[in-house]
């Protein structure tokens, strides 16, 4: 039952690309080695995260660190009979010993949404840990490619751009805001709304994480379906909406920890295959842009043996979309400056 059960999970995750390595390599001796660490991996996304990385066959080693409980995250995780080799810390000290030779860093730290709470609430408190962790990223391993999960995502990724320009090690190319649960809702909504196969589905998602921020681009989903205006603005409000949709679901017990830890893990996997050398690897992000007047802005990606090797336009977008663009840009830009002022003031 549970060889049965492993595979289905496989199956499943092959058909969603995640670790679709699989199809581009042979098997996991032919690839490189790859250490990941995920700084924040006893937390409510961090746990999943953790597992599912430990899942993928492109990860040769595994360091997980959190203030508390990492050493039992490791140890389960350790007991999955995969490739990756996994270790834990729990103490600042060790934080050198946890990024040394990364390749990738996700960063999933702080504390999640709870009912009522607002952006800027978050904000106070994860901004503060944020900062400090990628000091340690900084000067440990200034070559990896940074997953920024923590939120609000709209201002800790200019914090971390501004706190690495501060060591000398800032690499546009290589800090990235993860923005692929968006997408991950978006094809789920669309699908279920159209009856089309989720996994056939795709709709690229632009602008920033947060609220009116997130703009879904349906009028460029594939396939194309015939939906009307109202559908297109239920999709779109339910998209943006879609954290604020499962905070309340769960009633004060916990944020959207599974699907972030989904999206995250998808990211990773195509940040792994981009430095591999994996041709024609495209995620939406949230990077270093100059797609519109923002300094950061979310939009499809090509990801290489560099990190970021191609920014790509919006394309054409429909007068509903264009509309959704304009208002988000001044909510965008607020909040990246709240996170490059924070950066210098503290």
């Amino acid at each position: 039952m549970r060889t049965e059960f492993l595979r289905s999970v496989q199956s499943a995750v092959r058909r969603s690309n995640y670790a679709s390595s699989t199809r581009n390599f042979s098997s996991s001796a032919s690839n490189p080695e790859r250490k990941v660490t995920v700084l924040g991996a006893a937390g409510g996304i961090g746990q999943p995260l953790s597992m599912l990385m430990k899942l993928n066959p492109l990860v040769s080693t595994l360091s997980l660190y959190d203030l508390a409980g990492t050493p039992g995250v490791a140890a389960d995780c350790s007991h999955i009979n995969t490739r990756a080799q996994v270790s834990g810390y729990m103490e600042d000290k060790d934080l050198a010993k946890a990024l040394e030779g990364s390749d990738v860093v996700i960063i999933p730290a702080g504390v999640p949404r709870k009912p009522g709470m607002t952006r800027d609430d978050l904000f106070n408190i994860n901004a503060g840990i944020v900062k400090n962790l990628c000091q340690h990223v900084a000067k440990h391993c200034p070559n990896a490619l940074v997953n920024m999960i923590s939120n609000p995502v709209n201002s800790t990724v200019p914090i971390a751009s501004e706190v690495f320009k501060e060591a000398g090690t800032y690499d546009p190319k290589r800090l990235f805001g993860v923005t692929t649960l968006d997408v991950v809702r978006a094809k789920t909504f669309y699908a279920t709304k159209t009856g089309l196969s989720v996994e056939e589905v795709n709709v690229p998602v632009v602008g920033g994480h947060a609220g009116i921020t997130i703009l879904p681009l349906f009028s460029q989903a594939f396939p194309q379906a015939n939906l009307g205006e109202d559908d297109i603005v239920a999709l779109t409000k339910r998209t943006q909406d879609g954290g604020t949709e499962v905070v309340e679901a769960k009633a004060g017990k916990g944020s959207a920890t599974l699907s972030m830890a989904y999206a995250g893990a998808i990211f990773a996997d195509a940040c792994l295959k981009g430095l591999n050398g994996v041709p024609d690897v495209v995620e939406c992000s949230f990077v270093e842009s100059n797609v519109t007047e923002l300094p950061f802005f979310a939009s499809k990606v090509r990801l290489g043996v560099n990190g970021v090797e191609e920014i790509h336009g919006l394309g054409s977008m429909s007068d509903y979309e264009k509309e959704g663009l304009a208002k988000l840009i001044p909510e965008l830009k607020s909040s990246i400056q709240k996170g490059i002022d924070f950066a210098h003031k503290n």
